[in-house]
């Protein structure tokens, strides 16, 4: 099964705690959806921008779209 990493990216002094809050809320989403996950986290990719992500199977993708709109994704 294709993989699919859905990304929320956060920009300003405080991104990463932003991003690391996020991916709780995130994790919790799909707990209770009960949707499978492979990976979920926070990554800082510069001092004042960081991503939180989560990676699923190509078959999970519209719950998380439609209801948590992320800003992008990209094939892992």
């Amino acid at each position: 099964m294709q993989k699919i990493k859905i990304i929320w990216d956060f920009r300003g002094d405080d991104a990463l705690k932003i991003a690391e809050h996020h991916a709780v809320h995130v994790k919790e989403f799909c707990e209770k959806e009960k949707i499978m996950f492979h990976q979920i986290d926070a990554e800082q990719k510069s001092e004042i921008y960081a991503i939180a992500f989560v990676t699923v199977d190509k078959s999970n993708i519209t719950l998380i779209r439609d209801v948590l709109k992320p800003h992008r994704a990209e094939m892992s």
